[in-house]
């Protein structure tokens, strides 16, 4: 593990992005919910002491995930926002303390307390009383349009009741969110069925929850046990709701599932005791939970508060604590990362830790290993840090026998015999070899062809490693190279996969130059930096041939980024692979978006919150055609920032430095559009 921010902050947004392509997309999360907390949160802590290291493509600055292609995507009315996480009683206290200084003194807060159920975050909306539509979570921006699937679930009422008990009328419109899950005892029985029949079992209830909606067919989905839960709404009309209890009634008047459990308190204190008595009781429940939610339950104070980055300031979660367990560990592999970083990775007897069989834990780096004395042979202590990532906490030496083996680092690259490397200051060893690793190869495949670079579907760890180890590529340019004869005979490809895969690799020849950008895997450049690349200077040979200066003129890239992507396009294997893609018929030029006019020329825009009818990449490619340009911090040279619903901290910044402050309508009246999307 790196101790040089900048790279550590490099190696965490990457494995918070793997991570989210794995429980999004593929529905086989390797990391439990604690596991990508711990990362999220170690990296919005870096963030914050090194703000000169945050870029707006980062997972922090976004919900993490993407939705897979099979189902239609929807983009949500109203971005449904992930929640911040307090670890222990001091910081859910700091958290409280927060929430009272935000809010005008003499207020009285009350807060909702609700289990934190682990399943598949879903909106329903209702027109008039009927479903007419069910999405799945996704990005938060974008779901999946999952509404067959959510109609076969008993829980969810097709029409809802009328609410006339409370006295408060229907909504004539409104989006239920809630929660899909498995009880616990369903998922057991579930897995006896799959297992007898010869199918692959769920690794855990979330799991089961996420790939049992997730079918092309919905009579699957029906077979299996589901229920929903109810706990919040998104936008809604034809009702005035006042605060989260009693939009929980309101939700349960309208026949849809709310848990009991939810409590309302007035007394912080209540609060405390109500989350601990709910700890002692995590293994009795018929569902499985990570937590609680904490939510201030009055609307006009939550919007008040506002949110901050993509956290409402408004609530969190409050996380079940870390849960650990000894065993052996009896050997240490060293993993070779696509920067050439060496890292450590205990392998364990198996060991089942908060109901997951754990077999592979992290030992970070050397010196976490020797500073530690944790020996090949050793009992040690297992953490899941609020169920993330399995770390080894230590050895256990009061079960030391005495045949236990210090470990040493390796002198040599495992993959390729290479001495390797340590830069003074940084924890990390490095294979210097970068051009012909074969370990570090088999990773810049897999980055090549991710969906956010050139997305080549057909090929993952597995492909990489397969094509390397046969000789196939040397580098990533040798992807174009392939030939179906070079499949005849290898086991799994037939005719129709061989002619998937070649022309996935033909199409991705098209691929913006930005995306390419992504793809040469160059330090520190993620898709923003990317983007602004391509916009600036139009041409890769252009940004090859660029002075630092010439990048550093670029608004958003720093001293840092610009080293970077010096050194990289230095380095005589980088240009030897740009020569390979030039020749296989890549894009190596980006067309400017046409200007429609010049009325925002000079001007810099910040963009925040949700807009009425705009979505961001509207109202921002809306700015761009008209001249402007788009930044994602404000600034004393921001011209405006232009604000919706749920504005957070860039508005409050902006307050402070005196930029002007418009809204959507502020905006169309500056570049002469009257109100209407027709006109856009």
């Amino acid at each position: 593990m790196a101790t040089d921010p900048a790279d550590r902050v490099a190696e965490l947004r990457t494995a918070i992005r793997e991570a989210d392509y794995s429980y999004y997309v593929l529905d086989d999360p390797h990391l439990t919910d604690a596991e990508y907390d711990a990362l999220l949160r170690e990296l919005r802590r870096l963030e914050t002491s090194h703000p000169e290291l945050l870029s707006p493509d980062s997972p922090t600055q976004r919900i993490a995930g993407t939705p897979a292609g099979q189902f239609a995507k929807l983009r949500h009315p109203q971005p449904m926002l992930s929640l911040a996480n307090a670890m222990d009683v001091a910081e859910l206290r700091e958290w409280h303390a927060r929430v009272e200084r935000l809010l005008d003194a003499t207020a009285q807060v009350a807060f909702v307390v609700e289990p934190k159920i682990d399943g598949l975050a879903i909106a329903l909306t209702y027109q008039d009383g009927r479903l007419v539509r069910g999405a799945t979570r996704g990005d938060g921006e974008i779901g999946e349009d999952v509404t067959a699937n959510l109609r076969t679930i008993g829980g969810i009422p097709l029409h809802l009741r009328s609410p006339q008990p409370l006295g408060l009328p229907l909504a004539s419109s409104i989006e239920v969110r809630g929660e899909v899950y498995m009880r616990r005892a369903d998922f057991s029985a579930l897995n006896e069925r799959l297992a007898a029949a010869g199918e692959k079992r769920f690794a855990n209830t979330r799991n089961a929850a996420a790939g049992s909606l997730r079918q092309k067919d919905p009579q699957v989905t029906a077979e299996r046990p589901l229920r929903f839960f109810a706990y919040a709404v998104g936008p809604f009309s034809g009702v005035e709701l006042q605060s989260q209890w009693q939009t929980l009634h309101y939700l349960r008047s309208l026949g849809l599932p709310v848990n009991a459990d939810a409590r309302r308190y007035e007394d912080f204190e209540a609060v405390l005791s109500f989350c601990r008595d709910w700890m002692s009781q995590r293994e009795e429940l018929p569902f499985e939970a990570d937590g609680m939610v904490i939510k201030v339950d009055d609307f006009a104070q939550q919007r008040e508060l506002g949110v901050v980055q993509r956290d409402p300031r408004w609530a969190v979660a409050f996380k079940f604590p870390a849960r650990e367990a000894v065993t052996r560990l009896t050997a240490i592999t060293v993993n070779v990362g696509r920067t050439g970083v060496l890292t450590p990775n205990a392998e364990l007897d198996p060991v089942v830790i908060g109901g997951v069989t754990v077999r592979n834990a992290s030992l970070h780096n050397a010196d976490y290993i020797g500073e530690r004395d944790i020996r090949v042979g050793d009992y040690v202590t297992v953490k899941r840090a609020g169920d993330v990532i399995p770390y080894v906490v230590g050895p256990v030496i009061a079960l030391r026998r005495g045949d236990e083996q210090p470990w040493n680092f390796p002198s040599h690259c495992p993959a390729c015999g290479t001495l390797v490397e340590r830069v003074e200051g940084e924890a990390a060893w490095r294979c210097p070899n970068f051009g012909i690793c074969p370990a570090q190869l088999v990773r810049k495949v897999e980055h090549f062809v991710s969906r956010g670079a050139m997305d080549i579907a057909g090929i993952g760890e597995r492909q990489a490693d397969q094509f390397v180890s046969a000789g196939w590529i040397n580098d990533v340019a040798d992807l174009y190279s392939l030939k179906a004869d070079q499949f005849v005979g290898v086991e799994g490809y037939g005719p129709k996969r061989i002619a998937n895969l070649l022309e996935a690799i033909d199409a991705s020849k098209q691929r913006p130059l930005d995306r390419l950008l992504v793809g040469l895997g160059i330090r520190f450049v993620g898709s923003v930096a990317a983007a602004d690349l391509a916009r600036h200077f139009g041409d890769l040979d252009a940004i090859v041939a660029a002075s630092e200066a010439d990048l550093l003129a670029i608004e958003g890239i720093g001293p840092v980024v610009a080293a970077a992507i010096g050194n990289f396009f230095q380095r005589t294997e980088s240009r030897h692979l740009i020569e390979k893609l030039r020749a296989a018929g890549l894009q190596f030029t980006t067309s400017p978006a046409p200007r429609t006019s010049d009325s925002l020329t000079g001007q810099i825009f910040v963009l925040t919150g949700t807009l009425p009818n705009l979505t961001r990449e509207q109202a921002g490619a809306l700015i761009q055609a008209h001249g402007g340009k788009l930044s994602e911090s404000v600034s004393k040279r921001t011209s405006y920032v232009v604000a919706g619903v749920s504005a957070g901290s860039k508005l409050a910044r902006a307050t402070a430095l005196g930029v002007p402050v418009i809204d959507e309508a502020g905006l169309l009246a500056l570049i002469g559009h009257r109100p209407g999307l027709e006109q856009l």
